[in-house]
């Protein structure tokens, strides 16, 4: 996975885990994805904008 090996992913995670902490791990995973399916609905050509519009003309009929 882009050219690392397993024991330089296991050095890199322990060193991120040292300096966030286990509490703030949960909530970097939680905005990690969020930002990636952002990235995927923007390459697809789906604003949030467009998306909630479409939400409130379902509401609306």
């Amino acid at each position: 996975m882009f050219g690392f090996s397993m024991p330089a992913m296991i050095i890199i995670l322990l060193i991120v885990l040292v300096i966030f902490g286990a509490g703030k791990l949960p909530e970097i995973g939680s905005a990690l994805g969020k930002s990636i399916q952002n990235f995927k609905r923007a390459t697809e050509g789906k604003d949030e904008l467009d998306l909630k519009a479409e939400s409130e003309e379902g509401k609306k009929a």
